[in-house]
């Protein structure tokens, strides 16, 4: 009930803004968007000359923190008071990183003239999202050149007015690429990160027992980083998960996806759908052994859109493919793949260059985006 209020009296303070100070607003679902949001938020408020409004979902969200005299910051949670500040929103410009605007609760507001998203994933908009989780933004700014070819064909499918598509890149990427040099890999033992997606046919939920079982005689040391969505909704698998390393000193269980450390220290990524395995190996240039359990689908209707799923086709250059059948001879791949490293990291900078817009600069594409964007609107 405290916090309740504590997010109305926010929301009343955001209200109380002169117009001028939420004309422009970037809302946040939390800490999980700030690797996406807070190097965009950067960039424009070393460009803008008017204020920004930064509305978060969470007060351990680190751009709540930031001080700059053009920015206000306010949080107003992710009930009742978060339905009621975007049906009522009255802004010339509204940038986010949540999808399904208007498709569910979360309504957009006749009073905001104009709302972007910003791509948090390399995956695809079709077959990852739902039908319509982008059919009510004006913007696009899209992660790589899948996505505009996506984006369109979906207008054409469904016959709706063509978007402004901004060729933006992906700020995780660049995050992991800019710290890439500190290599954390050892000598002595390989590391192995178990990073996959989640759902009913998910690596985790589905495999745990046969994966770990594979594993744990390996001389690898092997980091168990389940989805958070796993976390909170496959108990079972978590539960086998921590059995397997409480009796394996070779294995952790890894509960927080916050930062980059796992990732660097590892020298191969198991996954399965997961676009984590995108940022591992496009960010550090090494392989990914994909297990090919049953796609991830939030559209049963994606295949209308004549474009295969980055998710599917990228998955040979960036590693291999092993069937869910076969787990028990996952520790020859692993060694193979760690041989082969040289190899792996030539397909893989190709596909990079070809896939993902402004390596290294994309917050700074964004801002411009947003600089042009917000001087244009009335």
């Amino acid at each position: 009930m405290r916090q309740g209020w504590h997010n109305l009296q926010a929301y009343l303070r955001f209200q109380g803004l002169p117009l001028p100070e939420r004309r422009v607003v970037v809302y946040s679902e939390g800490a999980a968007s700030w690797p996406h949001l807070g190097p965009v938020l950067r960039a424009a408020l070393a460009r803008v000359d008017h204020p920004i409004a930064y509305v978060s979902s969470s007060a351990d969200d680190p751009g709540v923190a930031l001080a700059h005299p053009r920015l206000s910051t306010h949080v107003i949670g992710d009930g009742h008071v978060r339905t009621l500040f975007f049906s009522g929103l009255q802004a010339d410009l509204l940038l986010m990183t949540m999808p399904d605007l208007n498709t569910f609760h979360i309504k957009r507001s006749a009073r905001t003239r104009h709302c972007a998203y910003l791509h948090h994933s390399l995956v695809s908009s079709h077959m990852a999202y739902r039908e319509a989780a982008f059919d009510h933004f004006d913007t696009v700014l899209c992660a790589g050149p899948h996505h505009e070819a996506e984006i369109r064909a979906i207008e054409v499918l469904h016959g709706l007015p063509p978007k402004h598509l901004v060729p933006h890149g992906y700020g995780r990427l660049d995050a992991i690429l800019a710290a890439s040099h500190d290599d954390l890999r050892t000598t002595d033992r390989p590391v192995l990160l178990v990073a996959p997606s989640w759902g009913p046919h998910g690596l985790l939920e589905a495999h745990a027992d046969e994966l770990l079982r594979a594993l744990a005689p390996t001389r690898w040391d092997v980091i168990v980083r389940p989805h958070p969505q796993t976390l909170r909704l496959a108990p079972q698998a978590i539960a086998c998960v921590r059995q397997w390393c409480e009796r394996s000193p070779n294995l952790r269980l890894e509960t927080s996806v916050a930062g980059h450390e796992s990732l660097r220290r590892a020298s191969v990524m198991v996954s399965d759908w997961s676009g984590a395995a995108f940022d591992y190996a496009l960010g550090l240039e090494r392989p990914v052994l994909f297990i090919d359990v049953p796609r991830k689908v939030n559209n049963p209707r994606y295949q209308q859109v004549p474009l295969e799923p980055i998710e599917v086709f990228g998955r040979e250059p960036l590693g291999q493919v092993v069937s869910a059948g076969r787990l028990a001879e996952l520790p020859l791949h692993l060694e193979r793949m760690l041989v082969e490293q040289a190899a792996h990291r030539d397909q893989i900078r190709a596909f990079r260059e070809r896939w993902v817009f402004n390596l290294g600069r994309s917050a700074e594409a964004a801002a411009d985006w947003l600089v042009q964007a917000a001087r244009a609107s009335p």
